[in-house]
């Protein structure tokens, strides 16, 4: 694999463990731009990786990933052609995350907020610290959780519950999300490296094919829903993109202020 061809993600190894890094610690780790299509190929190439058995996902900083970036949605907004790749990425996303048969840990550093939600939630364990939080605020901003929240969500905490919370946007806790059965663990921030570092050892020291096999098998419903729903989710965000609403929730952000919808 040859790292040297990603900017805004970082790789280390550890024996045959491989960490990634959304490394723009700056942007609180956003994933627009070229983050965002960096993250739709890394794990189509980590699957081909011949020095790794375990992935894990952190970010550098204080944030695993704060989702979107308002100044890019507006350029999203104003140039319809990169939206329309902006697409496709969200759905190579999905795709090679659920389609990549070595175990993918999550360790959950800080917040993780939209898309950020999105790529701890589809990872195969989640470990996270008590501190980060998790919510999805798409509808605040007047989208939809297009980019595959509305699959995951719903199937990990119940669709009630998903519902309310990919309505309001409204942010969890790491312990809250444990509790409700978002994510596995949490733990204070001190103790996460080593309890994800003892974690990856135990799944490394499993037979390695049988262990991907579980978790292709594993994944065939959830490849199937992100089949048939991420076309119609995506469509959806790329109509909402051209709203009314959502070019008030960009203004409002801009002037700091509370956004006036019209529903339109």
């Amino acid at each position: 694999m040859n790292f040297d061809n990603y900017k805004t993600l970082k790789f280390d190894r550890r024996g045959r463990i491989l960490t990634i890094t959304l490394n723009r610690p700056d942007k609180l780790n956003s994933l627009a731009g070229e983050a965002h299509t960096e993250l739709s190929h890394v794990f189509y190439d980590v699957v081909e990786d011949k020095e790794s058995d375990i992935i894990v996902v952190t970010g550098a900083g204080k944030a695993f990933s704060a989702g979107g970036d308002i100044e890019h949605m507006q350029w999203l907004r104003d140039n319809p052609p990169a939206f329309y790749q902006a697409v496709r990425e969200a759905k190579r996303i999905v795709s090679s995350l659920l389609e990549c048969d070595k175990p993918i840990i999550a360790k959950v550093n800080g917040d993780a907020i939209g898309l950020g939600s999105t790529l701890a939630v589809f990872c195969d364990v989640i470990f996270a610290a008590d501190t980060a939080r998790f919510g999805d605020p798409h509808n605040n901003v007047g989208l939809i959780s297009g980019d595959g929240g509305q699959i995951m969500w719903p199937l990990m905490i119940g669709y009630a519950r998903a519902k309310h919370y990919l309505f309001t946007g409204e942010k969890l806790s790491a312990a809250e999300a444990v509790q409700i059965g978002l994510i596995n663990k949490a733990l204070p921030l001190a103790e996460l490296d080593a309890a994800v570092d003892a974690y990856a050892d135990k799944l490394a020291r499993l037979p390695v094919q049988s262990l991907r096999w579980s978790k292709s098998t594993i994944n065939v419903p959830l490849r199937q829903m992100a089949a048939s729903m991420m076309d119609v989710g995506m469509a959806y965000e790329n109509v909402s993109s051209l709203t009314r609403d959502h070019q008030e929730a960009i203004n409002a952000f801009r002037e700091k202020r509370k956004p006036d919808f019209k529903g339109y």
